[in-house]
């Protein structure tokens, strides 16, 4: 927080993360409303999953391509124009712009986190990597517990409209501050095709983004039986799904703010290893919980703490992506981190839209406690004890970072 630029950047990001949730949450309401089907809101979210795996290669050339900036205030303006189709948004004929609006904002998100990811480390250095990372991945809380519940209030007294101005307007804020960030330098070496999958099996980043993968896998099947293990396992109200999914909040809050502090003091493979497989076992306690209780404040003590490990994990793994990638191909990096994420969640939601009337939930929620362990085994076998070219990638950030 004592770089100018990254608590411009950091600002930005809450503001925008805010009006995010207003329509995480305002969106999947109005598609039920309008389709009178759980299946269309599983659309929605599975709209939403395409762009990343679809354009990686794309985004990855551009971030490598054009100054960084630019390309984060581009598709930030960009999201801020998609949602206007939502003004005219009224019943179920309109269906069509609603999911096309959802496509147009995975589609520039696309390509701003690879921007965004790969530009951090030249604002605030490599020894601040993590704490900037885990500051960053803190706005998400910081936007859920403010834009969570107001979007449901203003989609009740002025309806998706009136959300969807709302959260033009932080998109307007975020591209205002986003546009002040030092310029970086454009014109890398030319990103041939095929790169970003390469990412996939370079040795540098292949151990990262498998972890990444089966984790996502497993945050999938999360999405899914989450409401039906609330309500059908330990059977809660639809109040308390929405108290159980907020207060994930406090642990990551908290590891968060404790991590930007610490964060350049602590090694970044044991805080990943250790966020892997804390978050794998609180999530097999939680779900063989309900064998012994079904007392919703006994789940909301698990779930506040769940939300710790789980910023370790994602700000660990953004932080070796940055560490084992040079700066001329760190964009395309990252975009093969969104695809890996995008379709692992994909694998996990057509896993519980397709086995849960079958198993059952608690059988699947099993299974998705195990991907997370194995997550885990794969983050104490894979990732390296010792960065390779940790020294060259730390020279090259602190002289990009002093040029900035």
């Amino acid at each position: 927080m004592a770089v100018p630029a990254f608590r411009r950047l950091w600002i930005a990001g809450m503001v925008s993360d805010a009006g995010d949730w207003l329509m995480f949450i305002a969106l999947p309401l109005v598609v039920l409303r309008l389709t009178g089907s759980p299946l269309g809101t599983s659309m929605a979210f599975m709209l939403a999953l395409a762009p990343p795996v679809l354009l990686a290669p794309l985004a990855g050339r551009l971030v490598d391509r054009l100054p960084r900036r630019t390309v984060m205030v581009a598709a930030t303006l960009a999201q801020a124009v998609s949602l206007l189709p939502l003004l005219v948004v009224r019943d179920r004929s309109d269906l069509p712009l609603l999911f096309g609006v959802i496509v147009a904002q995975a589609t520039f998100a696309t390509f701003f986190e690879p921007a965004k990811n790969a530009l951090l480390p030249a604002l605030v250095g490599p020894e601040r990597a993590m704490s900037a990372n885990a500051l960053v991945g803190l706005n998400n809380d910081l936007g859920r517990i403010v834009g969570g519940p107001l979007g449901g209030v203003l989609l009740a007294v002025v309806g998706l409209s009136g959300v969807a101005l709302v959260d033009v307007a932080t998109y307007l804020i975020a591209a205002a501050l986003v546009a002040t960030l030092p310029r970086d330098r454009a014109g890398r070496a030319p990103a041939r095709p095929g790169r970003v999958l390469r990412a996939l099996v370079d040795p540098a980043t292949r151990a990262p983004l498998t972890v990444a993968f089966v984790a996502a896998v497993a945050q999938g099947l999360f999405v899914v039986l989450f409401v039906f293990f609330v309500t059908d396992v330990i059977n809660g109200s639809e109040a308390d799904v929405g108290l159980l999914r907020g207060v994930q909040a406090i642990g990551a809050i908290a590891a968060g703010a404790l991590l930007g502090v610490l964060g350049a003091r602590l090694d970044v493979v044991r805080l990943t290893i250790l966020g892997a497989v804390g978050f794998a076992a609180i999530t097999a306690l939680s779900w063989n919980l309900s064998f012994a209780t079904h007392a919703v404040i006994a789940y909301g003590i698990l779930f506040a703490i769940v939300g710790a490990p789980g910023v370790l994990l994602g700000a660990g793994l953004t932080s070796l992506l940055q560490r084992s990638s040079a700066d001329d191909r760190r964009g395309r990096t990252f975009a093969a981190f969104g695809l890996v994420q995008a379709g692992g969640q994909a694998v996990g939601l057509l896993m519980a839209g397709l086995l849960q009337g079958i198993t059952g939930t608690l059988p699947l929620l099993e299974v998705q406690a195990a991907t997370y362990a194995l997550a885990a085994v794969l983050a104490l076998l894979l990732l390296p004890r010792r960065l390779p070219g940790s020294r060259d990638n730390a020279r090259e950030l602190a002289t990009a970072g002093n040029s900035s």
